[in-house]
């Protein structure tokens, strides 16, 4: 009898079988994926996934078969063929799934078949939110159990699986699925400043004005030009000299051709306002910054009253203030500044003034030749010199007056640079005014000079590029011009007097050279002079300085030619540091040298520096004389700077002053005697010699030592002040004295008359019984 075999519902297959349900609706699409592998286990994994899809495609014509209702539903058998199948794909798919190598990611996945030209609606949906309708489709059972067939669906149901088909004819493109793509909006003002710092850089490296000048012309973006100016002086502060130099020449090549003067000061501003941010990174910050805005404003990029308008805008504590104060104090109100900033980190041009002056003639003859103006402003430009514009004003003007037929073009020129802002209106004035100083020097060459000059002062107030004031100055000026000539004489004269001297070493003959010119009130030009050539030589005309400043205060200068000779000269320090590296240091000596030689009192320093600037090279220089004086043994060492002629010691000087004296009271010769004291070479320790032979002439009981002084006095070897100071500490050691020498004062008052009657002492300092004698 047959065997009835269990009928097997397609929902009760799948029940059992869920994973073979799962490829019964797949496609080759499937396992396209697998390709893209390579190796033996790729090549397994691909044999046996074929093979399931074979098998399923099998159960899938059953599974149809029994839709369709081609097997009978009455007899409820599957055919042996049909059995055969579904045992064999029940068998493969446990043991793909049971493999190692089969791929796990196509037992959690599959793919529902579509119909065709349809998109299938649940491409990765997990097999356990699928389920079988009565209706034998495929649907997505819902996570949270809304939805299915019959039912209104869970609350504000949002399936984002609804099907769009694009042959439908209220198909709308606005609902395909779109993704927004976030893109950075750029600032133009960002994209100008990775632009500047490259060409700043690019220009540090190769130094070529022209290059940068134009890459900043193409780049365009005129409105953010405050923001170049910014930038390059911020990245220059934290570079070496090199760049900071080459930051000033491009200032001042970019201005009014490619930036305007509102944008510089717009840029030095904002660049006051970060100054604190600036001191954060840079400690230095306050000092460079003070120093490009004071080379600004002598290139003339930046106008003076920047200073003080933009001190008003700041508040005081702040860091711009300070260097605000900085620049005007320290730079801009020092003598010849124009000079000391520009060579401050190198100077531009990074040639000597002769060669400057040398190029500017060679231009203007150039000009005269072809007329081209044009380029004649360029060359002027490219000097960059414009603190030295007024020499180009002169030049051009003798240039004028020596080629009457190109002096319409030399005006034209002058004009044309005036209009251009290429030569202000202060370097114009300044040259015009040293041109009519020299006027009567030029008159040897053209003697038509002052006519000619006149003309063309005439001419160029006419046409407005000269100021109407300089005509009415010229009255003035003539007097001015008298004193200066004078003045310059008198230079003159006496740098043959100081030369004569260094190599003499004869004091009474220069003190009659001086007092053959007459002209006292020049005494501290000549203190100048005399320190100034000594410091430019050695230590032997450094020391001849010295003592002969001692000679001098005694015989024909006072203590306030001293003084105002000092001024003078620490005025124009930071000029002669240019020439001469050690120059503050040299000056202190002079200075501290002067008061231990009693020259000069301690409080005249004080008097010197309330007279100088604050915080300038001068003032330093004041306080270094008096750190000097303040110094221990500082006497001893003060003396020895120089070599102190014979570079002894003072204690070396008295004990041979001692053995001179005794060896004169015991028989010698006045005319060895004095000899020796010469020999010395201390002409400022003089009243020593004084102190230990009055002294000595109260020990012996023996007045010849009064015959030597006479005959000291009477050579000039010991001066009245020498003398008159060696009485004086004589007297201040009265008391001491007197415990050897009981007599010791009224021997002291016996010597006193005895000197007043011969004239030696200073007769203000003297009164009748010794006790105004001062030290």
């Amino acid at each position: 009898m047959r065997r009835p075999m269990r009928v097997y519902s397609t929902t009760h297959i799948s029940a059992q079988s869920p994973r073979v349900t799962s490829l019964i609706d797949g496609d080759v699409s499937t396992f396209s994926c697998l390709g893209s592998r390579s190796g033996p286990r790729a090549v397994e994994e691909e044999k046996s996934v074929r093979e399931v899809y074979r098998i399923c495609c099998g159960i899938e014509s059953i599974f149809s078969d029994l839709r369709l209702g081609m097997a009978s539903p009455r007899e409820g058998f599957l055919t042996d063929e049909q059995r055969e199948v579904l045992k064999t794909a029940t068998q493969n798919t446990e043991i793909l799934s049971s493999s190692p190598k089969s791929p796990s990611w196509l037992m959690s996945e599959h793919q529902i078949k579509a119909p065709a030209g349809e998109r299938a609606p649940n491409v990765g949906i997990a097999v356990r939110h699928v389920r079988r309708s009565h209706s034998g489709k495929f649907v997505r059972v819902k996570k949270d159990g809304g939805g299915g067939k019959g039912t209104w669906g869970k609350l504000l149901d949002t399936d984002g699986d609804a099907h769009i088909d694009r042959n439908d004819p209220n198909y709308d493109s606005g609902e395909e699925p779109y993704q927004l793509v976030g893109s950075s909006v750029s600032d133009p003002l960002d994209e100008y400043k990775k632009k500047v710092a490259s060409i700043i850089n690019e220009y540090f490296t190769t130094g070529d004005v022209d290059l940068a000048a134009s890459e900043l012309r193409e780049l365009g973006s005129s409105e953010y030009h405050s923001y170049f100016i910014k930038r390059l002086v911020s990245m220059a502060m934290d570079r070496h000299d090199k760049e900071k130099e080459m930051t000033s020449v491009l200032l001042s090549a970019l201005y009014s051709d490619v930036i305007s003067s509102t944008q510089i000061k717009q840029g030095f501003f904002m660049l006051l306002e970060s100054a604190d941010d600036l001191a954060v990174d840079i400690l230095d910050a306050v000092e460079i910054l003070a120093l490009f805005i004071a080379r600004a404003v002598v290139d003339d990029i930046l106008p003076p009253a920047f200073v003080t308008r933009a001190k008003k805008s700041l508040p005081e504590s702040s860091k711009g203030f300070q260097v605000l104060q900085t620049a005007e104090k320290s730079y801009l109100s020092a003598p010849h500044h124009a000079e000391l900033v520009e060579r401050r980190w190198g100077g531009s041009t990074h040639v000597t003034v002769e060669e400057v002056k040398k190029r500017i003639s060679d231009l203007l003859k150039e000009y005269a030749e072809n007329g081209d103006t044009s380029e004649a402003c360029r060359c002027i430009r490219q000097l960059g010199v414009a603190f030295f514009h007024h020499e180009v004003v002169k030049r051009a003007l003798v240039l004028a007056m020596e080629m009457r037929a190109a002096d319409q073009l030399i005006l034209k020129l002058l004009k044309e640079a005036s209009e251009e802002g290429l030569i202000s209106s202060s370097q114009m004035v300044k040259g015009f005014a040293r041109l009519r100083e020299s006027l009567d020097d030029l008159a040897l060459d053209i003697p038509s000079a002052k006519s000619l000059f006149d003309s063309l002062v005439d001419r160029a107030v006419a046409d407005s590029w000269l100021d109407a004031s300089f005509v009415n100055s010229g009255d003035v000026a003539m007097t001015e011009r008298d004193d200066i000539l004078k003045l310059r004489r008198y230079k003159e004269e006496i740098v043959t007097i100081i030369h004569e001297y260094f190599l003499s070493d004869d004091i009474p003959e220069l003190i009659r050279s001086l007092e053959d010119l007459g002209l006292p009130e020049y005494n501290p030009v000549f203190l100048k002079k005399l320190i100034t050539l000594a410091m430019d030589r050695k230590n032997r005309e450094k020391e001849m300085a010295s003592v002969l400043l001692s000679a001098l205060h005694i015989e024909i200068f006072s203590t306030q030619d001293i003084v105002d000779g000092f001024v003078l000269l620490l005025e124009s320090a930071e000029d002669t540091a240019l020439d001469i590296l050690d120059a503050s240091n040299e000056l202190a000596l002079f200075l501290a040298r002067a008061v231990i030689d009693d020259v000069l009192a301690p409080l005249n320093l004080e008097e010197i520096g309330a007279r100088l600037a604050p915080n300038g090279s001068g003032s330093e220089t004041v306080h270094v004389a008096q750190s000097l004086i303040g110094a221990r043994h500082a006497g001893e060492r003060l003396l020895r700077c120089w070599g102190g002629g014979t570079g002894w010691a003072v204690e070396d000087a008295k004990d041979k002053i001692v053995k001179l004296l005794e060896e004169y009271e015991s028989g010698g010769v006045v005319g060895e005697a004095c000899q020796c004291i010469r020999d010395l070479g201390m002409p400022f320790f003089n009243h020593e010699v004084v102190k230990k032979a009055l002294v000595m002439a109260m020990e012996k009981k023996n007045d010849r030592m009064l015959d030597l002084l006479q005959e000291c006095y009477s050579e000039g070897l010991i001066t009245t002040n020498q003398m008159t100071k060696g009485f004086g500490r004589m007297k201040d050691g009265l008391d001491d004295l007197a415990l050897d020498i009981p007599n010791a004062d009224a021997k002291f008052k016996a010597y006193y008359e005895h000197a007043l009657v011969r004239g030696w002492l200073i007769p203000v300092l003297s009164a009748a019984n010794g006790d105004d004698v001062v030290a």
